[in-house]
């Protein structure tokens, strides 16, 4: 396998535990009263946004030739450490 395929099998797998997460904290917003699962879903709608993004930029990654992808490569890395970093902050303020 090419380093561009481990690279982005490595991205889909967090990307798969990302969503698991997800699921788990619109179960919670579902069961939280009126105030907090307003609250609960605009960090959601955010993760998601975020979550898509990176969704995307794979996609770009998908089509790039074995050379150019090194340099979507810092561009995936940034969107991966914010949605990262969001996902955290947002399971943080669910539980």
């Amino acid at each position: 396998m090419s380093t561009k395929g481990a690279y982005k099998q490595k991205i889909e797998a967090q990307l798969e535990l990302v969503q698991a997460n997800l699921e788990v904290l619109k179960a919670k917003a579902k069961n939280a009263t009126a105030d907090v699962r307003i609250s609960y879903s605009n960090e959601i709608e955010s993760l998601e946004h975020n979550y898509a993004k990176v969704q995307s930029k794979l996609g770009e990654l998908g089509e790039a030739g074995e050379e150019a992808w090194e340099h979507l490569k810092e561009d995936i890395e940034n969107s991966w450490d914010s949605l990262r970093a969001y996902a955290k902050k947002t399971t943080d303020n669910i539980n």
